[in-house]
């Protein structure tokens, strides 16, 4: 497996720092963890790596208390 270099401040560290679930996970462990939790598909199937994004997006508005109109969120998904 290869290996690369990402640039993390010392804050976002210690934060997934106090994420693992033992010492000696690794930081790689726990980013498959944390993007697992934004779904890949469901019945009708995967989605899109965009479409996760926005998913991923919506997660975080709703964790910060942002609020969007559901007709923007509709054109957004081109569900309108």
């Amino acid at each position: 497996m290869v290996y690369t270099t990402i640039q993390v401040s010392e804050e976002t560290r210690n934060l997934l720092n106090g994420l693992k679930e033992y010492k000696r996970e690794t930081y790689d462990e726990l980013l498959r963890k944390l993007l697992l939790l934004v779904p890949v598909g469901d019945d009708e199937g995967r989605y899109t790596a965009s479409f996760r994004a926005k998913i991923f997006g919506g997660m975080l508005d709703e964790k910060f208390g942002r609020k969007h109109r559901l007709e923007n969120v509709e054109k957004e998904l081109g569900l309108k």
